[in-house]
């Protein structure tokens, strides 16, 4: 069958016009990568436990004796060592966030990472008030700390987690 000729006198080939399709279609897979498999809870946990141990066990390091040091009076070695706690959950906190989150979970997740952006923020503000000797309101920042940390556990208490519980208790 003959296509009928367009209005130059050319004849108009159907073929072009899914060539022009398969063309747009080639592109878009390249641009947009293969289909990427759903994120579940499951998956969604194996990829930030190994994040949260590497911040967990840091964290034990970092902080082991602290609560000695703060009733001993050595402020300044404590604010130190808050700082660096801070400064190594802001570099997890990084992390977790280039994980893709489940899309059921979103809300859940984009909630847990504010608690723990504000973990970071009162780990910061603790260690400013030992280092400003102000140990009166570093114990309040601490037990702001401890307030967060719940609400951040409860938030994702479905996953479970191991290491992504934050438990200022075992340090402060």
């Amino acid at each position: 069958m003959q296509d009928a000729p367009d209005s130059d006198g050319r004849p108009f080939l159907r073929e072009t016009g899914a060539a022009a399709i398969s063309i747009v279609a080639l592109v878009l897979a390249l641009v947009l990568g293969p289909p990427s498999e759903e994120v579940t809870r499951a998956t969604y946990k194996e990829a930030v436990e190994p994040i949260c141990r590497a911040n967990t066990e840091a964290n034990e390091r970092i902080l082991a004796g602290v609560r000695g040091e703060v009733k001993r009076g050595r402020l300044g070695p404590a604010a130190k060592r808050f700082e660096r706690a801070a400064t190594a959950l802001r570099g997890t906190l990084g992390e977790l966030r280039k994980i893709p989150r489940p899309a059921a979970d979103r809300a859940r997740l984009s909630r847990w990472l504010g608690f723990v952006a504000d973990e970071v923020e009162l780990l910061r503000r603790t260690a400013g008030y030992l280092a400003a000797r102000q140990k009166g309101a570093a114990e309040g920042m601490v037990v702001r700390l401890k307030s967060v940390a719940s609400r951040a556990n409860n938030a994702v208490f479905a996953f479970e987690f191991e290491y992504c519980r934050f438990d200022p208790a075992r340090y402060t």
